[in-house]
């Protein structure tokens, strides 16, 4: 059956389905250093990303990419989002190719190892901007909102 002819609500649950997936795959891209091109499944090739407000760069999305890749392993050697509250906002009827989608996240990340070790935590919210393209949906722009933050010490 025709895209265009199938039952909006089914379309909605498929499009609102495969939106959380893209977000899925953004935090085991970057969580994972082995992953980094999985996040080509999750940015259009002229995607704009925002880390500023957690202490990062804002640029497109082949120079972040190369960034994290830098970045994040050397600072951060292990990482582990969560993902909650999924907002998806499809466009309205006039355009069945846009949504914005938020999520809030939480991620702790350990600098350093053992006991004693630190742990920054990050707390906020993934904005984005999808598109739909012929791979799928994918985010054109991310504004990771920073909405707390807290350093604590590793136990025993």
């Amino acid at each position: 059956m025709d895209s265009n002819q199938t039952d909006p609500r089914l379309r909605d649950l498929c499009d609102r389905a495969e939106i959380t997936e893209v977000l899925h795959r953004y935090t085991q891209a970057v969580d994972a250093d082995d992953r980094w091109d999985l996040l080509d499944t999750v940015f259009t090739p002229d995607a704009e990303i925002d880390y500023t407000e957690t202490g990062g760069i804002a640029d497109r999305y082949p120079v972040v990419k190369a960034w994290l890749a830098e970045v994040l392993p050397a600072f951060f050697p292990r990482r582990m989002h969560s993902l909650h509250q999924v907002m998806v906002e499809l466009a309205p009827d006039g355009d069945r190719d846009a949504a914005q989608v938020t999520a809030y996240f939480h991620n702790p990340m350990p600098v350093g190892e053992g006991p004693g070790a630190k742990i920054l935590e990050y707390g906020g919210i993934y904005h984005h901007r999808m598109v739909r393209t012929p791979d799928g949906w994918r985010s054109r722009r991310l504004h990771e909102e920073l909405v707390w933050k807290r350093e604590t010490r590793a136990a025993l």
